[in-house]
């Protein structure tokens, strides 16, 4: 399905919406107020593929750590804000490329527009971030708890606040625990506005669950065509949300490059290890970069040429042994020992038609 062609912005010269590739985001978890364990962690996400960053700024020192963060950063750092205007106006002049923040929560309008004046000189754009904790006490009563209706309805009033003050350089994520809500409340901002949506499963769990969750929520919705920005959200490492976050990509067909391995589950045909060669290529692939291929690994050949048809390059098991096939087309047979190692080979040198 296309995806739904919604307005564009810019972070730091990364597009968002309009039809640009899904960014992906992270968000750094080191004390900000400690530049250089937080460009050290900004450089590892960089390197593992984040497009965008984001920085907690939860008083003024961390503010000010930003200068020296955002001059040495690889990638656009967004300024994560609550409550404080003072600590956006402080981020702007620090050097972000994007401000996540509510203008409801602020103060008055006259903050408001402070903050879209400071924006609007830089040309920044801001984020409207609505999780189901932080609806507002009046629209949940309206509906009775932090529905997707309630949630969508939080993220209006907040992008009319902005609205009012001559701002339209506007993004929008409305995240819940939940993934059916995650789902429904996107799926209904996506009806209701042109808005770029940046997508998330919010408090989503471990490395494991957390996966399992986003694949569902953020998955489920690119595949509707809904999205535009993504941020895997796991109480891990930061660099295994860029992990997930590509995998989540490619296996819905929306990455712009990387190497889609698909693998049979085994069953007792197989004579090959194919589990250890399967898991050695995913390693080895994940690796790779400049490169978008389809890359089958099959236990036998029930399947395997078949799968193989439909792949750029694949194996197909046989009895301590395998097939190396290149669009359907047998190369070789190989040894199991050199198997891997010759399909590395191919990859390296494959260069489409």
């Amino acid at each position: 399905m296309d995806m739904k062609l919604t307005k564009q912005i810019n972070i730091g010269g990364v597009p968002v919406g309009g039809g640009a590739p899904i960014a992906i985001q992270s968000m750094t978890n080191t004390d900000t107020r400690d530049a250089k364990a937080t460009l050290a962690q900004i450089r590892a996400l960089a390197e593992a593929g984040c497009d965008i960053v984001r920085c907690a700024v939860p008083d003024k020192t961390a503010a000010e750590a930003l200068r020296e963060i955002c001059a040495g950063s690889p990638i656009p750092v967004v300024a994560d804000i609550h409550f404080d205007y003072r600590l956006a106006l402080a981020a702007i002049e620090a050097g972000v490329d994007k401000i996540r923040l509510n203008p409801g929560n602020i103060g008055g309008a006259d903050r408001v527009q402070a903050v879209v004046k400071a924006a609007k000189e830089r040309h920044l754009p801001i984020r409207i971030g609505v999780n189901s904790g932080s609806v507002e006490k009046h629209i949940l009563e309206k509906f009775g708890g932090p529905t997707p209706e309630a949630m969508v309805e939080s993220a209006l009033y907040h992008v009319k606040l902005l609205n009012d003050c001559d701002f339209d350089d506007i993004c929008i994520s409305i995240k819940s625990s939940s993934v059916p809500n995650t789902m429904q409340a996107y799926l209904l901002a996506s009806e209701r506005t042109s808005y770029p949506l940046h997508l998330g499963v919010t408090e989503a769990g471990t490395e494991y669950m957390g996966t399992i969750k986003s694949a569902a929520g953020i998955g489920g919705l690119l595949a509707l065509g809904v999205g535009d920005t993504i941020r895997v959200s796991l109480t891990d490492d930061p660099v295994k949300e860029v992990h997930a976050a590509k995998a989540i990509l490619r296996a819905v067909g929306r990455a712009e490059e990387g190497i889609n391995v698909v693998s049979c589950p085994t069953c007792g045909r197989t004579r090959i290890d194919l589990i250890g060669i399967a898991k050695e290529v995913e390693r080895r692939c994940a690796e790779i970069r400049g490169k978008k291929l389809k890359i089958a690994v099959m236990g036998c050949v029930v399947n395997g040429p078949g799968e193989a048809r439909e792949a750029d390059l694949g194996i197909a098991g046989g009895d301590g042994e395998g097939l190396i096939f290149r669009r359907g087309e047998i190369l070789r047979k190989v040894p199991q020992e050199r198997l891997v190692d010759e399909l590395m080979d191919e990859i390296a040198h494959f260069e489409g038609e």
